[in-house]
């Protein structure tokens, strides 16, 4: 007879529907299949005028249309991140099998984190307001831009009644929204939980702010699609992205009472703090060993078991070389036998998204057992020395696969996800 509780005790956790907006494609599906395909969403940015900065390409979602997925009214509500958030909720409650007003509602969480909420509601509003006076703004300016937002507009469209939380951890935001939310199930406050991240700030202030952190890549904006190239020695800088990323989170037991498809299991996350800088990793990797250990520790799953790694990989210079020797440290010699890529090579960076993002790429990898290659690696960096699967998609018996997010604040997240079996591990 099959177990729902693992070895712990603890209600056995899977993905059963999974949706994704990003600059890959309008769905989850669209999005891996161009991350294996690499088929890059980096491009000339198209939302500001960006001919004065030293980096004008970004990861935009093209042709997003929120009429699509949302009244036209209630759209006119929102910040972009929200916008791009509900659209994913709705394609990710429609993959699960579920109507989109869920059949439980006080026993349906939301977890939707953001990096930086809705602030370009907030700048655009700004303008306005100096232009052309205070009739002119738009009254429901403040409330879009509040980082909660994403999730109540979820949180309402599917008139899930249960708990509701917002994580804002930086880059690290996605991945620990999907931890979180998996503990409401392991507390016994939620059967099914709507989780993930969501960042929708391809703004001025924003790739201006970054680039006078000479963190963005400036080599490239004449070739787009080959700027992002994660543990390649030519790397200059990451490409900042958009994008929305959401899972249904759901007890086993119920998962398999009404049929549902089971794209991955939840095995464990866990969550560190670098506690060294506000935007510079600790160089000894010190807080991503802690979060990746202490993640396997929560899942039971020992370090020979991890098949793959889905590294933060963001293409800069100091947080792929850090990154690298954190998983050296932690795995010793089976670092080398691991594969180990960045799926930013197409992608660039979400933000409060790309963990989730991460996560369904992960969740399908086992799924297909398939590993998303590192696009654009091309000449090998002494210093970042594993196998980063360069430029192809490699197909591999998957059982376990680690998800690695690590943001700005020296806030770490990671999450580990098992390939579905009808057994405890």
């Amino acid at each position: 007879m099959e177990q729902h509780v693992d070895a712990r005790g603890r209600p056995r956790i899977v993905i059963t529907g999974m949706g994704a907006m990003t600059p890959l494609g309008h769905s989850a599906a669209e999005s891996w299949q161009s991350a294996l395909e690499g088929r890059s969403g980096i491009g000339p940015i198209t939302q500001f005028d960006a001919s004065d900065l030293p980096c004008q390409i970004a990861g935009e979602v093209k042709e997003f249309e929120p009429k699509n997925y949302m009244d036209f009214k209630e759209a006119r509500r929102m910040a972009r991140g929200s916008q791009l958030a509900l659209a994913a909720a709705r394609m990710a409650l429609s993959d699960a099998g579920w109507p989109e007003v869920v059949p439980n509602p006080e026993r349906t969480g939301v977890v939707v984190g953001t990096g930086m909420g809705g602030f370009d509601r907030v700048d655009e509003n700004l303008q306005i307001y100096r232009a052309k006076g205070l009739a002119r703004v738009n009254p429901f300016a403040l409330t879009s831009s509040l980082p909660n937002m994403p999730s109540h507009h979820v949180s309402l469209m599917a008139q899930a009644q249960g708990p509701i939380n917002t994580v804002v951890a930086a880059c690290a935001t996605g991945t620990q929204a999907i931890g979180e939310a998996a503990e409401l199930i392991r507390r016994g406050v939620a059967d099914t939980v709507l989780a993930g991240g969501v960042e929708g700030l391809i703004h001025e202030a924003a790739v201006a702010g970054f680039a006078a952190m000479r963190a963005l890549s400036t080599s490239f904006n004449n070739c787009p699609e080959k700027a992002s190239r994660p543990f390649d020695l030519r790397r200059d800088g990451f490409i900042l992205s958009e994008g929305a990323g959401i899972v249904v989170l759901e007890r086993l037991d119920q998962a398999l009472a009404r049929g549902a498809r089971i794209y991955a299991e939840f095995l464990g996350h866990a969550s560190s703090s670098d506690a060294f800088h506000v935007a510079a990793p600790d160089p000894e990797g010190a807080g991503a060993i802690r979060a990746m250990r202490w993640s396997l520790q929560d899942a039971c799953v020992q370090l020979n078991q991890v098949d793959y790694i889905n590294a933060h990989g963001t293409s800069t210079p100091v947080n792929d070389l850090t990154e690298t020797l954190a998983i050296k440290k932690l795995f010793g010699e089976q670092a080398y036998n691991m594969p180990v890529s960045s799926t930013k090579s197409v992608m660039g960076h979400a933000m409060g998204g790309a963990g989730a993002i991460e996560a369904i790429f992960c969740a399908y990898a086992l799924y297909d057992d398939v590993i998303p290659p590192t696009w654009n690696y091309e000449t090998p960096d002494p210093q970042c020395d594993l196998d980063y699967v360069p430029n192809e998609p490699r197909l591999a018996n998957l059982g376990v696969a680690m998800s690695n997010s690590f943001g700005l604040g020296g806030q770490n997240a990671c999450l580990v996800l098992g390939k579905y079996e009808n057994n405890t591990r």
